[in-house]
């Protein structure tokens, strides 16, 4: 991969595993400094960090449910400081949903994938907004799904929580574009992570005969979209929702 992102510094949530990960991971091949946020994993998220640091990077690891706004501004402040600022933010944090009709998903539960996808993108882009508007620059990037269009049955609060996740972003798009600060949105089909397994496992490979192009994206499909609209390649993209998702949506 090239060198599009040298010099930059970059804060990823969900960075542990996954498409954080890859986009982690992507970054730091790229050029980039990359802290990772996460919540439990630490043992993943060390691991991510050793493997940035030998692609001759420079990598940290805070932890944070991005749930609680005090954990994520001290994540956010703690990733500025130990880059020496941030250029890049992106909001990867996410939870997967049980697939059941709305009518039988319990209260405590939608609070949760809510809580966790669409609350904790605003507590990181609301820590994050101070800091790269009084730099006059900098790029979002959001994680949101083809769920959010496709609204199929059975997966209310996370297609509800990421079609929230995009009007969001292009929101803060929008407000932040005098700042010179680009926010964009990034929303993939099935990618072959813990969650995309777990949908082969309950619906089989007739998953995949819905994607054109007749395979599951991986991380690294992901990423490599990720690194072109950091960089300055993408310098006149701001407010856009890109599907990767084989040409299933």
């Amino acid at each position: 991969m090239s060198r599009r992102l040298e010099g930059k510094r970059a804060l990823v949530t969900g960075g542990s595993r996954g498409i954080g990960r890859g986009i982690a991971l992507a970054y730091a091949e790229a050029g980039a400094d990359v802290v990772l946020g996460y919540r439990r994993q630490q043992e993943s998220a060390q691991a991510v960090v050793k493997e940035i640091e030998a692609l001759g990077r420079r990598a940290f690891a805070f932890a944070a449910d991005v749930r609680d706004a005090q954990a994520v501004t001290e994540m956010v402040t703690g990733a500025r400081e130990a880059l020496g600022g941030l250029d890049i933010v992106v909001a990867g944090a996410g939870v997967a949903t049980r697939f059941q009709p709305v009518h039988e998903v319990d209260p405590g539960y939608w609070e949760r994938v809510i809580g966790i996808d669409l609350t904790g993108v605003f507590h990181t882009l609301h820590a994050a907004l101070p800091i790269l508007r009084a730099q006059g620059s900098g790029v979002i990037l959001t994680i949101s799904s083809i769920e959010a269009d496709a609204c199929r049955a059975n997966g209310g609060p996370y297609a509800a929580s990421k079609a929230a996740v995009t009007a969001l972003t292009k929101v803060v798009a929008r407000e932040n574009a005098s700042a010179n600060i680009r926010c964009n949105v990034i929303s993939p089909g099935l990618v072959m992570t813990d969650m995309g397994q777990g949908l082969l496992e309950q619906h089989g490979e007739a998953v995949i005969s819905g994607i054109p192009l007749g395979r599951a994206g991986t991380p690294e499909d992901v990423a490599r979209l990720a690194v072109y609209l950091a960089s300055d390649d993408a310098a006149w993209i701001t407010a856009t929702d890109f599907r990767i998702d084989g040409g299933q949506w």
